[in-house]
Parts: structure tokens; C-alpha cells; sequence
């Protein structure tokens, strides 16, 4: 039996004004699952996460999660039914402390549709997770670093319990050091039994972390496989991903 469908996507469009960014993609997320949302720079990797959680205004499509229809929800809907969303550009709070920063994401422990308890994350488990974090519970998120501010938001959406985890662009603009936590801790969430759907351009990441990948150009999937298989194929990678 295949696990549990979280997040079910078809016929996704989406528009910035007048222009059209997302042409009728389809994607699903289940259970446990690291899928990779791939593609270069300007492929609509960014736009697909935004609209899933609900930032864009005009788009169309079916999107459920868990079941629910989300597709013309606002983003604090989907945020409350477990769906979490890292963006790329961190945006955490400057005045407020770490602690603080994580006090503002915490919602309530969640079960699973079989009655399971998802994970529950605490300051305390989260600092484990993130080090450098538990280093400085009392410094203001603008005295921080780019890689400790992107790691900073990632813990505050962990605090809202979340089912399943959009992460826009994790090694983008950080460190190699960086990266290489980013990694071990998205290995981390799936072992705990969060799902992540992320959006990469970095092939080596992705392949670190990822059980699935879409290959997206210009708004439109090119590509669906295994990460194995996107691995292998150097014709698609060619055609999609190289710079």
C-alpha cells in the first residue's frame, strides 16, 4: 500500500498580473516524502510554493491537502490545516529574539489521519536539530547571519507542527557549511515522518535529500521521476537544469 496522499495538485495555473507564470502542473506529496521541485532560474519553482500555500491571488487549479480543498484559501488556512512554508527570502522577525521569533509559529500537536501523533516540535527538540540556534535564544533575528536567519525560519514553521513542509530554495545563498546542515536536517524531518516538497536548482542537493523530483521550465512539469532515474538521465538534465 502506498502512503498517505497529503498534498494532491492538478490543473495549477497562476498569474502575476497579466502574466502568466504556471501552466497546469500536477504534483503530489505523500506521507514521509521528500520531493524536489526542480528546475533553473525563472522556471516558476518559487511561484508553484507561493501559490500552493496561497500567496497569489489570481490562480486556478485544484490543489487538496489532506483532503481538503485549499485551492482558493488564504495562506493562514493552509497554515492551520499543517501545511508549512519556508520562503526563500527567510523574512523573520528583526525586533524579535530567536525565542520569540519561535514563540510567534507555535500552534497546537496534531494526529494523523490513523490516529497516530505527528511530530511535535519544541524550542528545546529544535535546538537540538539546530545548534547554532540554541546558541543564541536572546539575539534579534537582524544580529543574525544569512544561513542562521534561513535556519531560524525553518524552526518557526516547525513550530507550527506542520504535515508537510514547502521549502523554497534551502541552499540558496548559504554557506557550504550551511548547506550541509540544511541537508542533514531535512534528512532529520523525514526520519521524524514530516513531508518536505522543496524547490532546488542545486542537482547535488536535491540528491541528498530527495525521494521524487519534478523538473519544471517555464511554468510547465517537463519531467516526473525518481531521484534515482533524474540522476541518470543526463539528456534531461541537460535539456532542463544545466546553467
Amino acid at each position: 500500500m502506498s502512503a498517505e496522499l497529503l498534498l494532491d495538485v492538478k490543473g495549477l495555473a497562476a498569474w502575476y498580473g497579466a502574466a502568466q507564470i504556471l501552466y497546469d502542473v500536477d504534483l503530489q506529496v505523500r506521507r514521509g516524502e521528500v520531493v524536489a521541485l526542480m528546475g533553473r532560474n525563472g522556471a516558476g519553482k518559487s511561484t508553484t510554493l507561493k501559490t500552493l500555500i496561497g500567496m497569489l491571488s489570481k490562480r486556478r487549479g485544484a490543489v487538496s491537502f489532506l483532503g481538503q480543498d485549499i485551492s482558493k484559501s488564504e495562506p493562514h488556512v493552509a497554515a492551520r490545516l499543517g501545511l508549512g512554508f519556508v520562503p526563500e527570502d527567510r523574512r523573520v522577525f528583526t525586533d524579535l529574539t530567536v525565542m520569540e521569533n519561535l514563540e510567534v509559529g507555535r500552534q497546537p500537536a496534531r494526529h494523523w489521519s490513523d490516529g497516530v501523533a505527528a511530530p511535535v516540535w519544541t524550542p528545546e527538540r529544535l535546538f537540538k536539530l539546530f545548534p547554532n540556534l540554541g546558541e543564541m535564544p536572546d539575539r534579534p533575528g537582524g544580529r543574525m547571519s544569512g544561513g542562521e536567519q534561513q535556519m531560524l525560519t525553518v524552526a518557526r514553521t516547525l513550530m507550527g507542527n506542520p504535515y508537510l513542509v514547502l521549502l523554497d530554495e534551502p541552499s540558496e545563498g548559504v554557506a557550504p557549511v550551511i548547506v550541509e546542515q540544511m541537508a542533514q536536517m531535512i534528512l532529520e524531518l523525514k526520519a521524524q515522518g514530516v513531508s518536505i516538497l522543496l524547490s532546488e536548482q542545486n542537482m547535488h542537493f536535491a540528491e541528498l535529500v530527495s525521494d521524487r523530483a519534478y523538473v519544471l521550465e517555464k511554468g510547465q512539469i517537463r519531467y516526473e521521476g525518481s531521484m534515482t532515474e533524474l540522476s541518470a538521465n543526463e539528456e534531461v538534465r541537460r535539456a532542463y537544469l544545466s546553467v
